[in-house]
């Protein structure tokens, strides 16, 4: 047994698969512009002029904003119409998109990519949220298994993208139409959206309605108490530690909170009895770990092959795409298997993954110097991405199978804060560990491989979760 259950019979959606696909396109938009535009700071540098901190701002502000929405996004579209809230969403990014590409300064800019990022984290929680509503069982997995594809995909493509974009446009503007492709395709997501995903219904209850901008308030604070020193890409101060743990304060008084909303029989923001079932409780933790490692090897490679092997932007973001192809089919078929093999499927993937990154440090100790390392590791790193695609949509699949779809936006909400917060807490400490490595042995392959055995050890940390819960499953 899996979990994975229908909650009630329904008739399926004639449309779904095609309102999936417009869920995904505007999904992929979002988290590709995570990593698209690390390629492109040195032309924006030239072009607008921006400074170091400017430059920081531009990647760490879209991840700042895009965290600071996600669940209260989710809980809104849970009690106003999901389709609503999407079209929202998608506007909201559509238009930072076009800002952000006519930015006559590194200023608009900075304010443009934390539009674009309440646009991405609008529209997220209603992606899952939608797969929650329109499928059932088998379906269920296939669709998350389709969505795993897009992050796997999206996370390690951007730089490939961004680095096509630039040569294809030149230096001077390149970086710009990173942003423009946005809008037509947002353009046509927001008509699509209108045709095939499912009109928005109000919910009967009233407390269904309730919105809690009380415990919203709580939660945004606390989350951007944790990620402001994750992102803001400065030295390691005590101020950091000050500020991580007000946010976990925070996060503590709102739980509190919505204990105490929930008792009261209101809806909360967040309905903390999601957190007795085992299966989101384990399901979550294993998703906030595994990211802290997942995305820390993209930012460690990317950095060492431009910088310690002399590739351009390009070629950087080349020599990771067989993580990406291995995720995307891994992914795809992790979708259609989850429901057969449950959360052994992902303590698998684990291991999968684990080995990948081991052989690709162990090709790196052998071959660093070589310029044609991307060769040299293209088949351990589409090893780890076979592992990823085992792990990310097959673990969302369990993690949300029993959860009710009237929370399943705010359900979905919580699960991908915790991956924001993984992603920002990995790529901060690896990225501390690479730099820190570098400036002591100046050797960028060792410095390299410093980052490697840390996304192992959190990989490793993320397994211990999976076999816990996969013991109690058993059991």
């Amino acid at each position: 047994m899996t979990g994975i259950a229908d909650e009630t019979l329904h008739e399926p959606d004639p449309q779904r698969w095609k309102a999936l696909t417009v869920c995904l396109t505007a999904g992929f938009m979002t988290l590709l512009d995570v990593s698209i535009v690390n390629v492109a700071l040195p032309s924006i540098r030239a072009g607008l002029g921006a400074s170091d901190g400017q430059l920081q701002w531009i990647v760490s502000g879209y991840a700042l904003s895009f965290g600071l929405v996600l669940v209260a996004a989710g809980r809104l579209g849970d009690a106003r119409g999901r389709r609503t809230v999407f079209v929202v969403g998608v506007v909201v990014f559509t238009v930072g998109s076009m800002l952000a590409g006519l930015a006559p300064g590194p200023t608009w800019l900075v304010l443009a990519r934390l539009f674009q990022g309440v646009g991405g984290g609008i529209i997220n929680p209603q992606v899952s949220g939608l797969i929650q509503q329109l499928f059932r069982g088998d379906e269920r997995g296939r669709a998350f298994g389709r969505l795993g594809t897009v992050i796997g995909i999206s996370t390690a493509i951007g730089p490939v993208l961004g680095g096509a974009l630039i040569a294809v446009f030149g230096v001077d503007v390149g970086w710009r139409w990173i942003f423009f492709v946005n809008v037509p395709i947002g353009a046509l997501a927001i008509v699509l959206a209108f045709r095939y995903l499912p009109p928005s219904r109000q919910p009967t209850a009233a407390a269904d309605r309730d919105l809690d901008p009380i415990g919203a308030l709580m939660l945004g604070a606390g989350v951007v108490a944790i990620l402001w020193p994750l992102v803001s890409g400065q030295s390691w101060r005590t101020s950091d530690v000050v500020w991580i743990a007000a946010g976990l304060a925070m996060l503590g008084v709102f739980g509190a909170w919505e204990r105490r909303y929930l008792a009261r029989g209101r809806a909360p923001m967040v309905d903390v009895s999601l957190f007795r079932l085992a299966s989101y409780t384990a399901g979550s933790t294993l998703a906030l770990v595994y990211f802290a490692g997942f995305t820390g090897i993209f930012f460690v490679l990317t950095l060492y092959f431009q910088n310690g092997l002399g590739y351009s932007p390009l070629l950087a973001g080349l020599a990771v795409t067989t993580f990406a192809l291995g995720s995307a089919v891994a992914a795809l078929v992790g979708g259609r298997i989850v429901s057969r093999f449950g959360r052994r499927l992902v303590v698998a993937g684990l291991v999968l993954f684990i080995v990948g990154i081991v052989a690709t440090d162990l090709v790196i100790d052998r071959h660093g110097a070589a310029s044609d390392l991307g060769w040299w590791t293209a088949l351990p790193l589409l090893l780890a991405g076979l592992g990823s695609g085992l792990v990310i949509s097959p673990n969302q699949t369990l993690t949300l199978a029993q959860v009710p779809v009237r929370r399943a936006g705010a359900a979905g909400g919580v699960l991908q804060t915790g991956q924001r917060l993984g992603t920002a807490t990995g790529i901060a400490a690896i990225g501390s560990l690479y730099f820190a490595g570098l400036r002591t042995t100046g050797d960028a392959a060792l410095a390299v491989s410093h980052g490697l055995r840390a996304c192992v050890a959190i990989a490793a940390l993320a397994l211990v979760i999976g076999l816990i819960d996969l013991a109690r499953r058993t059991r």
